[in-house]
């Protein structure tokens, strides 16, 4: 199949790209200033497109894997947005993590255009990308999702039809509100814990055998021993996310307590410094916080 793809350079991009090329695909990519990381994908195959019109044009499906919705918008519209080179029964594929509403509209766009605009949002790590074995939720009408479910195959593990137009980006949504409150909930534990006189490790070995262990908690706990990078997302991307929720909830007139607590926990760790670092890194904006000690560091 004829792919194009949008973000190719990015952590997550780059091993969907380098995946779908490895399954026989024909891939376009549109590089502009971080042309490194896309070195390899041109090596083994992959063409440059001139313009995102020009990729579209010459597409049958085309994959965007960018940072938020500020940036999907930028890809389709404009007069060499994706959407001005658009034939009729494209595929455009959204897995960034965006909101429902933008995507709402840009799917009206797209339709304008005779294309097909499919929120696909993406879980799991940069690892997992590039092992090709992501897990991928999408919105999208039966029809199209059984046209769509081999190529996303060709990247991820799990792939899971999770309803209708719209319902990817909102379960995305929904997933990483859940996932940060536990990263806040354990960041925040970890420092009550040290100011009592309790040993850390020991909290996470007591969660550790129980029902409140997960996954999320054994990537922040290797924090106590220095190392910052259990999970490879960033702080600046879990506050976007966070906010997206937000606006989820307040534009179906939900409340949000919890949502609002997280995101201003997010927040503040952002503005202390540490938006480019990753999750785990609450546990230093903690100890900047509260003035204990948490993460062990080289004397």
């Amino acid at each position: 199949m004829d792919i194009g793809f949008v973000g190719a350079t990015g952590l997550m991009g780059h091993g969907m790209a380098r995946n779908l090329l490895a399954k026989g695909h024909t891939l376009r990519l549109v590089l502009r200033q971080r042309r490194e990381p896309a070195a390899d994908l041109l090596a083994a195959g992959a063409t440059e497109s001139a313009t995102l019109a020009e990729m579209a044009r010459d597409s049958a499906v085309v994959f965007l894997c960018v940072t938020g919705t500020p940036e999907v918008e930028a890809v389709l519209q404009g007069e060499t947005g994706l959407l001005a080179g658009a034939r009729p029964g494209l595929l455009i594929v959204d897995c960034s993590t965006s909101e429902p509403a933008s995507t709402h509209r840009l799917r009206a766009l797209a339709a304008q255009a005779g294309a097909v605009l499919v929120d696909a949002p993406l879980a799991r790590s940069p690892v997992q990308a590039e092992a090709g074995t992501l897990n991928v939720m999408v919105g999208a009408e039966p029809a199209v999702f059984a046209q769509l479910e081999p190529v996303l195959r060709c990247f991820a593990e799990n792939v899971f039809h999770v309803g209708g137009p719209g319902a990817g980006h909102t379960i995305k949504l929904l997933n990483n509100f859940v996932a940060q409150a536990i990263c806040n909930a354990t960041a925040e534990a970890l420092a009550v814990a040290a100011r009592a006189g309790v040993e850390p490790k020991k909290l996470i070995e007591v969660i550790s055998g129980g029902p409140v262990n997960c996954g999320l908690i054994q990537m922040m706990a290797p924090a106590l021993d220095g190392r910052l990078d259990g999970l490879k997302f960033s702080l600046d991307n879990a506050r976007k996310d966070v906010r997206y929720y937000g606006h989820l909830a307040e534009g179906l007139g939900m409340p949000a307590w919890i949502g609002q607590a997280v995101h201003q926990s997010l927040v503040q760790a952002c503005v202390l410094g540490y938006g480019d670092r990753f999750v785990p890194s609450l546990i230093e904006a903690q100890e900047k916080l509260t003035g204990v000690t948490l993460v062990p560091r080289p004397t």
